[in-house]
């Protein structure tokens, strides 16, 4: 899903830490629609990886990723939550009280911004 729209190498997005990962899904009729994971580690919980279906974005589907995630995250011991969020979809994160940290650097070509949201 993800790596087909953005134009990002598949070989950048294997970085052998799925197995590590808590892996999330949005379903719709059995079809994934929606999906991220995040890495606990150190009190921080990381996400990546997020990608809704371009058709339902804006409907609530990746607030609601975003929700799991961070329950999860804090089940799993993080005080905190940190993405690399691509510059268009900064207002997703930041509607969910993530806020910028840092500068704007790019990531496989495409503009991010480090963001955090405290989760105690």
């Amino acid at each position: 899903m993800f790596v087909d729209e953005q134009g990002v190498d598949a070989a950048a997005d294997r970085d052998g830490r799925d197995g590590d990962a808590l892996h999330l899904v949005a379903l719709r009729d059995e079809a994934l629609i929606g999906t991220c994971r995040v890495i606990v580690e150190d009190s921080i919980g990381r996400l990546g990886r997020m990608a809704v279906e371009p058709e339902l974005r804006g409907h609530g589907v990746g607030a609601a990723i975003l929700d799991e995630a961070e329950r999860a995250s804090a089940s799993a011991g993080a005080q905190t939550m940190r993405l690399h969020a691509q510059l268009a979809a900064r207002s997703l994160y930041e509607r969910a009280g993530y806020a910028p940290v840092g500068d704007v650097f790019l990531e496989e070509g495409i503009e991010h911004i480090t963001m955090e949201k405290p989760l105690a």
